[in-house]
């Protein structure tokens, strides 16, 4: 039995222009224990795919089982065994930090559960904030509380909608450290991120949306062994030459060209003596996920699923 399962599901709004489809005839599953990615740029049905794990919205069409159970037939027993870390800072301001976490269980029919409570209140750092009020916490850990109430009735599967976004480094890696002790312990878990290298470090398996649509899915090494094998990467003052500004990535004055082979490097290193540039800190390194993530979007390659 797969963790979760998602079958040709399709969401559809109704919108003064039309309908507008959310996500087309999505498919795939996450195995026991998986660590799992979900990526792609906004808009492309991420959220709207979680909102109908979690039971917030229906799906148009298609079925999505959690652990076996129904999110549409058996929507009690199907939320029971997931847990979710929104992207949004939703919290009550009336409650303590550990107020909310009995709550939280309340929720669940778990009356005892203090010392899990502790548990997760020592793991994430929040052991000196337990009788704080909600209102009195910073934005960073109040993303650690959601952590806390995500994880308050143990559930087998967890999922971490955008979990870092806007948080300082120290959190990250508490975090991390967290989530992949649990995930050790056989606790299945589906990430979305931004933070490309996050997916990169920690997922053992990765799905990409496009437009409502998978375009790619396969494990991280795969996917990894399907871009481009180097990346040629230099600091630049002046504009490419128009034929390499349509292959480059640019960050500021950090640009990155994909290169396949020693010639093709000397070719780009020749151009820009041909245009009088001179580039700075030039070195290669082997594509990340952030290459090929690109390469999806943009149709440049096929990726293997």
């Amino acid at each position: 039995m797969s963790a979760i399962s998602i079958q040709s599901v399709s969401k559809t709004y109704s919108t003064p222009k039309g309908p507008f489809t959310a996500l087309n005839r999505v498919s795939f599953e996450i195995e026991q224990g998986e660590f799992f990615g979900l990526l792609g740029p906004n808009g492309a049905g991420k959220t709207t795919l979680i909102s109908i794990l979690s039971g917030l919205s229906k799906a148009s069409s298609g079925e999505v089982l959690i652990q076996g159970h129904n999110v549409r037939t058996d929507p009690a027993q199907a939320r029971r065994q997931l847990g979710v870390v929104p992207q949004e800072l939703v919290f009550d301001p009336f409650f303590s930090v550990v107020e909310a976490l009995r709550f939280q269980s309340g929720y669940f029919g778990i009356d005892d559960n203090a010392d899990w409570i502790d548990e997760l209140l020592e793991n994430l750092g929040l052991s000196d904030k337990a009788n704080s009020n909600m209102r009195q916490l910073s934005g960073g850990m109040k993303r650690r509380v959601l952590v806390a109430q995500a994880l308050v009735h143990k559930p087998p599967v967890i999922v971490l909608d955008e979990p870092t976004a806007g948080v300082d480094v120290e959190l990250r890696q508490t975090l991390w450290q967290f989530i992949a002790k649990l995930n050790k312990l056989g606790h299945t878990v589906l990430l979305t991120t931004h933070y490309l290298e996050e997916a990169e470090a920690l997922c053992s398996r990765i799905a990409m949306l496009k437009a409502g649509e998978v375009v790619a899915l396969n494990t991280t090494s795969e996917l990894l062994k399907a871009s481009s094998s180097n990346v040629l990467r230099f600091k630049l003052d002046g504009a490419l030459p128009p034929e390499l500004q349509a292959l480059a990535r640019i960050t500021g004055r950090i640009v990155q060209l994909p290169a396949h082979n020693a010639q093709q490097i000397e070719h780009y290193l020749s151009m820009l003596r041909q245009a009088q540039l001179n580039p700075e800190d030039i070195e290669v390194r082997k594509a990340d996920l952030e290459d090929v993530f690109l390469d999806v979007m943009n149709n440049k390659q096929g990726v293997p699923s």
